[in-house]
């Protein structure tokens, strides 16, 4: 694609890149194909390829955004889906991050939708704020068929029926390896997993040191930003990176890591990109590296000896988020590792079609998330699953709120295979509650 930036435009290290992967572009239309906006709404500009031409008049122009490109925009999903598709290698994720912060610095939004972001921005990211908004969610839900806005409904419809009680695995602190240590990695412990279901973080704990993991929880660490990022608020989400960055290179730097490990695919994209978003920043090499030790769950586990295991006569659905298998490219491991723990796995129709979830998505677009959550929920049920599996705790309480079967994360199946308890989710009825389910 032909682009017209100034050499003045270009000394944004924004703008260049965006001019970059501008040029990259050749128009060809295969990223419409897999495109989950385009294929429910069948609209040009809810396509990369659509998108790619409002991003690049808005950014060549400097112009004021318009309330046409703000919501063709906000309509994606930063699924990555197209990424995958794109024979010329066109970043998009780096283009989209950088129209939607271009956008939160020049586009005045409408009061209400200013105030729900505001709102997000400072719940969802800390994990105390957000078990007090999911009470109060639990207490108005029975009153959300007179919420005039949808988005609201949506977030009182969000709140489990049981909230967690709080893990203490998830305060900074060291867990010993069992037997002979191999590795000493870092646990990314989340924000709102912490509020929403603690049981993935505890059983990644006992599996890894099981399998010779000492597993640090790092004081300091926190939310990854990727939630703000996403809403372009980069102040904020590189601020809570710059925490993260400096806790795990503290431990770096101390007793060494191996690895920082992260069950959250959607909060593993984001700490692989730490490099880029930090590129011209003081911390740019501690990013990299940062960027370098970080690894999914799953990766990390197909480096140790996960024991062979007999057929369990389970069959277990697999759901891939988004963030994994196009974030981060990684589409066997998770299949693999539930195989050899001796589960029968199988694949949706379409597994390259994003649930809907999105970090904020089905809350701020609720109606189109509502119909892809209603195409994956065919499509898994339709393989008559005892369980569904996945890397991300989004698309659990996306696709969990709506299934037949239970929901539970990948690590917990393994860690049940393993030697490690059953998974609550997999109970007739939730534990009653141990410990306070606030701080």
């Amino acid at each position: 694609m032909q682009t017209h930036f100034t050499d003045d435009q270009l000394q944004d290290p924004g703008t260049q890149r965006a001019n970059e992967i501008l040029r990259a572009c050749v128009h060809c239309g295969f990223c419409t194909a897999t495109c989950p906006t385009y294929q429910v709404l069948g609209d040009e500009l809810d396509s990369p390829r659509g998108r790619i031409y409002l991003i690049k008049d808005m950014l060549e122009n400097e112009r004021v955004p318009d309330e046409k490109t703000v919501k063709h925009i906000d309509r994606c999903l930063s699924c990555l889906a197209c990424m995958t598709t794109c024979p010329s290698g066109v970043h998009y994720m780096h283009l989209v991050d950088h129209a939607r912060a271009y956008i939160d610095k020049h586009y005045k939004r409408p009061f209400s939708d200013r105030a729900l972001r505001w709102l997000l921005a400072r719940i969802l990211p800390y994990p105390t704020r957000f078990r007090l908004a999911l009470l109060g969610a639990k207490l108005a839900r029975p009153f959300k068929g007179v919420m005039p806005d949808a988005r609201l409904r949506a977030m009182l419809e969000m709140a489990p029926r049981v909230i967690p009680p709080v893990s203490r695995n998830d305060d900074p602190q060291s867990f010993a390896a069992e037997g002979a240590p191999l590795k000493r990695v870092a646990l990314m412990t989340g924000c709102a997993q912490k509020a929403l279901n603690t049981d993935i973080n505890d059983a990644t704990i006992r599996l890894l040191r099981r399998l010779g993991c000492e597993v640090v929880v790092a004081e300091g660490a926190g939310c990854c930003g990727a939630l703000t990022h996403h809403m372009g608020r980069e102040d904020e989400s590189h601020a809570s990176a710059a925490r993260n960055i400096r806790a795990w290179m503290a431990e770096k730097n101390g007793k060494g890591l191996d690895a920082i490990v992260i069950n959250t695919s959607g909060c593993g994209t984001t700490v692989k990109d730490y490099g880029h978003m930090f590129r011209n920043d003081p911390l740019a090499a501690d990013a990299a590296t940062v960027s370098d030790l970080a690894m999914d769950i799953s990766e990390l586990l197909m480096q140790l000896d996960l024991p062979e295991q007999p057929e369990a006569g389970l069959t277990v659905a697999y759901h891939a988020a988004c963030s994994l298998q196009h974030g981060q490219q990684i589409k066997t491991h998770p299949k693999t590792l539930l195989k050899r723990a001796g589960f029968r796995v199988v694949e949706p129709a379409d597994s390259h079609l994003c649930c809907g979830s999105a970090g904020t998505y089905n809350l701020l677009q609720p109606e189109i998330s509502a119909q892809l959550k209603a195409r994956k929920l065919r499509t898994l049920e339709a393989t008559s699953p005892d369980i569904i599996a996945a890397g991300n705790i989004g698309c659990m309480m996306q696709i969990g709120s709506g299934a037949s079967v239970p929901i539970v994360h990948t690590v917990e199946l393994l860690d049940w295979a393993t030697g490690g308890p059953k998974p609550p989710a997999l109970s007739a009825a939730p534990a009653a509650p141990a410990v306070p389910i606030l701080r």
